[in-house]
């Protein structure tokens, strides 16, 4: 798994002129991109309660999440299309990870994530 998110995510960073224009290849290749390390993140996650929590919440959030997916849900324009995206984020972390927190608060590593959310 460690060797799937250091090797095969990659996500383009363009400037958002260029991918406004969702027709556009490059817009078109950062969203096949996007959900493909969207997908790997709920693999990742499947691996709770049999991989250690700590190395699995490592490679989903501190690696994924936030070294990848999060940059691209920033420039994603507000609406629809972010919305899907944090949803689908969301749906893929396993819940166990949050029945300890008290209420109002968050993961550490989903700190940045939940102010995009509050926002």
């Amino acid at each position: 798994m460690k060797k799937s998110v250091e090797e095969d995510v990659f996500i383009p960073l363009y400037p958002k002129s260029t991918v406004e224009d969702k027709s556009s290849l490059r817009s078109k290749f950062q969203e096949r991109r996007f959900w493909s390390a969207v997908k790997l993140l709920s693999n990742v996650a499947l691996w709770d309660g049999i991989v250690q929590e700590d190395k699995v919440r490592d490679l989903g959030l501190s690696k994924l999440l936030n070294r990848y997916l999060l940059l691209n849900i920033l420039n994603t324009p507000l609406g629809p299309d972010n919305i899907e995206k944090c949803n689908k984020v969301v749906a893929c972390l396993p819940e166990g990870w949050f029945q300890d927190l008290k209420g109002g608060s968050t993961l550490p590593e989903l700190l940045n994530f939940s102010q995009h959310l509050l926002q």
